[in-house]
Formats: structure tokens, sequence, C-alpha cells
């Protein structure tokens, strides 16, 4: 009888560590399949219709969210991406702003965007927010060059030799099919900082020697808009914000010519309500946008973005705040007032330390 109670003893100890262990197996596995299933329906959340060309209903094939997640990443990094993109759509729909977020896509347009037919990759200039490492690559994907350590500065921006066509060469019919089935993005920063990049770029240290834009644009801003006649300084930046800021502006762009595009709204460069694109980069966070963008486009086993000096990327309030002081806030409030729509589309706070 004591044998009897020993082992009933014992199969009922088996039963219960069972038990415990099925328990602890279910625990350490099944949440973080759960888990993993919620952030598989987050990632594949279709993307807003953003900015529809007509007749265009939907994403084609190959440019649907992926759901892939970089390995060095955080699992719901896609999920940023697909935020801006409704953003985007949001403020393309909102009547209030339409002046400000709507463009033709023009010739215009169609001369800042760059083709990569080899990889199906169509990407929007939006200069001083790195894009020469950006047409690097596709310099690189279109076979003028085996590597971008191998590419002469000097034929980055020389469109005759560095071998990127652009979407504006080709046929109307070319252009519609481009724009529907291949890979888009372009780049963006804050507006301001990009303004103080294009200003300090052009007309203080002007490292690609382009004399036009001191003895040309410069002294044609001045005459209209230093107020002090007698100061006879170089353009200061004070004339610059005057001069984006004036609604009126644009007698003088058509002076100027295409060397505007250092400083007009990304609106007017790539048409975003127009044209709907498969990522937007931010310069702010390049060090995670370029990989991402890279994979997106499936070229990341082709080429790689050039390395990004530690810092540079980071968003520097005290240089805008440095650059703005002593400006009248009248002029400020003017220059907001045309780069709005690009605050608002891309997500940037308005400055109200410089508004106020």
């Amino acid at each position: 009888m004591h044998h009897q109670w020993l082992l009933l003893a014992a199969c009922f100890w088996v039963i219960f560590m069972f038990m415990v262990a099925s328990k602890f197996i279910t625990l350490t596995f099944k949440d973080p399949d759960a888990y993993s299933a919620k952030q598989e329906f987050l990632l594949l959340t279709a993307v807003p219709d953003v900015g529809k060309l007509p007749g265009e209903k939907h994403f084609p094939e190959e440019l649907k969210p992926t759901g892939k997640v970089l390995s060095d990443s955080r699992l719901v990094q896609p999920l940023v991406y697909m935020e801006r993109l409704e953003l985007i759509r949001n403020v393309c729909r909102d009547e209030a702003l339409k002046n400000l977020s709507h463009t033709a896509v023009s010739k215009f347009v169609l001369d800042r965007i760059f083709v990569c037919d080899k990889h199906k990759i169509l990407f929007c200039q939006t200069p001083k927010v790195g894009n020469t490492q950006w047409k690097k690559v596709l310099i690189v994907l279109n076979g003028a060059f085996p590597s971008i350590e191998e590419i002469p500065e000097n034929v980055v921006h020389d469109h005759e030799k560095n071998g990127l066509p652009r979407l504006s060469s080709f046929s109307d019919a070319e252009i519609q099919k481009r724009l529907k089935t291949y890979f888009k993005f372009f780049i963006v920063r804050d507006p301001f900082e990009r303004l103080i990049s294009a200003f300090k770029d052009k007309f203080v240290h002007n490292p690609r020697f382009e004399p036009w834009y001191r003895h040309e644009i410069a002294p044609g801003i001045i005459r209209k808009y230093r107020r002090n006649r007698t100061e006879t300084r170089g353009i200061q930046f004070e004339d610059f914000v005057r001069y984006l800021g004036d609604p009126n502006h644009r007698w003088l762009d058509l002076q100027f010519g295409d060397h505007i595009i250092h400083w007009v709204t990304y609106v007017e460069l790539c048409a975003p309500c127009e044209i709907k694109y498969s990522v937007i980069g931010h310069h702010e966070t390049l060090e995670d946008d370029a990989p991402y963008i890279l994979k997106e486009a499936g070229i990341d086993h082709l080429v790689s973005y050039p390395t990004i000096p530690p810092g540079i990327t980071v968003y520097n309030r005290t240089k805008v705040e440095r650059y703005f002081l002593g400006i009248s806030k009248r002029d400020i409030r003017r220059l907001y007032a045309r780069f709005e729509g690009d605050f608002k589309l891309f997500g940037y706070q308005k400055p109200d330390f410089l508004l106020n």
C-alpha cells in the first residue's frame, strides 16, 4: 500500500511539472509570435494613395511596401516612411494650403528628376540636401563609372558626361510610364536651414567657382531689396531673405533662370502632390534613410551610400538663430509664408522661436 501511494504521488508530480513546462513554453513562444503578427499587419498596411496621377489607382506591384526591416534597425522603422507619405497625402488635401502644396508637373520639374532605367529608379534633385552623393550612386548604377570613388568631382554635375538622363528627355508616354512604375524618391531637410546652406554655398564660399552668383545674381538682389542704399558690402543674408519672401519674387527668378533651384521650394522642385513618391528621405535621419532607400530600391547589394561625416546631418538651431538675428519679424514671417507648404508637407516644426 505504501508503494502504491508513492507511485501515485510520483504520477501527480510528473503531471504537475508537465503543466508548468507547457505554460512556460506557451509564454515564451506564443507572445512573440503574436507581436510579430501585429508588426507585420502594421508594416504591410497599404501605403496612402499620395498625389495620384490621372488613371493611377494603386502602387504597381514592385512599389508596394515590402515590410522588410533592416537587420540593425528598429522593427517599426518602415512605419516612419509610411507616416511621411500619409502626411503628404493629408496636406495635399488641405484646400487652405493648395497654393503652397500643388504645382504643375512642368518641364522645370521633369528637369529635376534623374533616371536610372537599368534599375527603374527616379530621383528628384533637391539642392543643398546632400544630393551630390545620391547623384554619384545613380552614376555608378547607370554604368558610367565602376565605383563612387572613381567619379571625378567635376563630372558629377556635368550632365554631358555623368550619364544621368533627365526625365524631361523622354516622350510624354515614356515619362508617364516611368512615373507610374519606377521607384521614386527625394530628400528634404529643414527649409530654413537649407536656405542658409544655399546662401553660404553660392554667395559666400562658392567652392565650385560659379561666379555668376556673386557677379550677376547678388547685385540683382541687392538693387531690388537692400534697404540701406549707402551700404556697399556684398550680399547679406537679410537681402536674400527679403528677396525670397517677396510675393513678387518671380519676375526676378525669371532673370536668374534655373539657378534658383538652390532655394526654391520642394513643391516647385518635385511636385510631391502630383507625383506619388515611394520614399521621402530626411537629411536629419540620413544615417537610417539612406540604407533604407537603397534596400527598398533593390540596389543595396550593388552600391553603398558614401560615408556620412559625424554630426553633419544634425539640425543646428543655434546656427539658424544666428543667421536670422537682426532680420525683421515681418521679413521672416513673409519668408515662412512662402515656405509654409514645405514645413507642413514634410513634418518640420514651425519656427516660432524666429517668428514670435
